[in-house]
């Protein structure tokens, strides 16, 4: 099984945020931290904030942030709505499946079992889970301080 780039870069926004939590963050440094284009990047945004994980501020002073604590972002309803429309094989697209197989084919069912396994294991794993205490990703994602104590927004 492989995720989508969509549903990694979802991960790596929210870890940000998270680092940064309560504080507006611009999609150009969580481009440059997580090493994707800005373009890329704008379209995950706009679906974090569609299904609510992200709170969005346009305008010379915005960005953005999460719009839900941490405990409550879990990353397995991440994965899942991100990956959602995503076939994991053939067999599990209606529209374009061509498998001569599927009618007596049981492994279908196994990796259906595999995947809400897999969901429902990352599930129980919160963004906080991921964040507090990880000193090393602390060090990589957090903003730095200006001069005068507020965090840079360049």
């Amino acid at each position: 099984m492989r995720l989508t780039k969509r549903a990694d870069l979802s991960m790596r926004v929210l870890m940000y945020c998270g680092v940064n939590d309560g504080q507006l963050v611009t999609k150009s440094h969580i481009a440059e931290a997580c090493n994707t284009s800005e373009n890329h990047l704008a379209q995950v945004v706009n679906r974090l904030a569609q299904l609510g994980f992200l709170h969005t501020q346009r305008g010379r002073n915005g960005g953005l942030r999460l719009s839900r604590p941490m405990q409550e972002i879990k990353v397995g309803e991440v994965f899942r709505t991100m990956e959602e429309g995503v076939p994991v094989t053939e067999c599990f697209d209606e529209n374009d499946n061509t498998c001569p197989l599927y009618d007596t084919c049981k492994l279908r069912d196994a990796i259906a079992h595999a995947m809400d396994t897999f969901y429902l294991t990352l599930g129980e794993v919160a963004l906080s889970d991921l964040v507090c205490g990880n000193n090393g990703l602390m060090a990589m994602l957090t903003r730095p301080v200006g001069c005068n104590g507020a965090r840079a927004t360049a």
